[in-house]
């Protein structure tokens, strides 16, 4: 047998008649999509990335999804080669259709890292708000992307939550944050004063701004307290609880130091009949 003859060799597969020539054919093509890969991973995304200064997350997503391009080609194009790819679609049609309606989140996830890695709107190292959680972007996958939450757990959040719902990033924009400290003094409280100490426990934070300046609003009359905001601008956004937390000690501080009290809720109950409520002598 010639080496023609072998390539001619026909292999039976289940109802698939096959050559050999089909097999080499296939595993060529499986090779050249292999080193297709790589090649515009090495002289064509490298490159770019190093001129755009792209981050690391959207070069990881954009190579996995040059990759998943390129090999569901591959498989299409063997396919086509077996001559079985029609016979597929025509006698799959109702499966392909099931899996389409079961896949449908997993396809807008998938549809939503795109959009991601176009606008560029979440890059990794973002601090993000979602769903009234603070978390640090991690990695930017094509369906999925890695966050960290102050209390140092991963979790992976879905890109369609990203593209549609509501996210607050704090370092989008690289622009100081305004944030409220909400507190409350005992009525008779001298209230020059308790703007000054106010004041003075947010600027001995190195972690509050000078520029735009802190203020303190005299918010409302309460029913136990005088009540103040106390507003300071930031970039310390992923760790800012503690910034606020670092402020409320200085504030207890200053309050104990001069003499400012911070009250407890109180109630004053007012008895219409209190002779009602002695207890009636004992009968003899």
């Amino acid at each position: 047998m010639d080496f023609k003859e072998f390539l001619n060799l026909n292999i039976t597969i289940g109802s698939f008649k096959l050559t050999v020539s089909h097999i080499l054919m296939a595993l060529l093509i499986l090779v050249a999509a292999k080193f297709l890969i790589w090649g515009m991973k090495r002289a064509v995304l490298d490159r770019y990335f190093r001129t755009r200064k792209v981050d690391a997350g959207r070069q990881m997503a954009l190579k996995q999804f040059l990759s998943y391009i390129i090999w569901v080609l591959a498989v299409f194009a063997i396919l086509e080669l077996f001559n079985i790819s029609s016979m597929i679609w025509a006698s799959s049609a109702a499966l392909l259709v099931g899996i389409g309606l079961g896949l449908q989140d997993s396809f807008k996830d998938i549809i939503s890292g795109i959009i991601i890695l176009v606008e560029g709107s979440v890059e990794v190292g973002d601090i993000l708000e979602v769903d009234g959680m603070v978390a640090r972007v991690i990695k930017i996958g094509l369906r999925t992307s890695k966050l960290e939450t102050r209390d140092r757990v991963s979790i992976l959040i879905p890109n369609s939550k990203l593209v549609v719902d509501k996210v607050t990033n704090w370092t989008h924009d690289e622009q100081p944050t305004r944030f409220h400290i909400v507190l409350g003094v005992a009525y008779g409280s001298d209230i020059p004063l308790v703007t000054k100490l106010l004041n003075q426990a947010a600027a001995e934070n190195d972690k509050v701004l000078a520029d735009p300046a802190t203020s303190v609003l005299f918010k409302n009359f309460g029913d136990s307290a005088l009540e103040f905001d106390l507003q300071f601008y930031s970039l310390e956004f992923f760790n800012i609880e503690r910034v606020k937390s670092d402020i409320r000690f200085s504030i207890e501080k200053l309050f104990r130091e001069n003499g400012v009290e911070v009250p407890f809720p109180q109630r004053d109950v007012w008895v219409r009949n209190p002779e009602d409520l002695r207890p009636n002598p004992p009968v003899s």
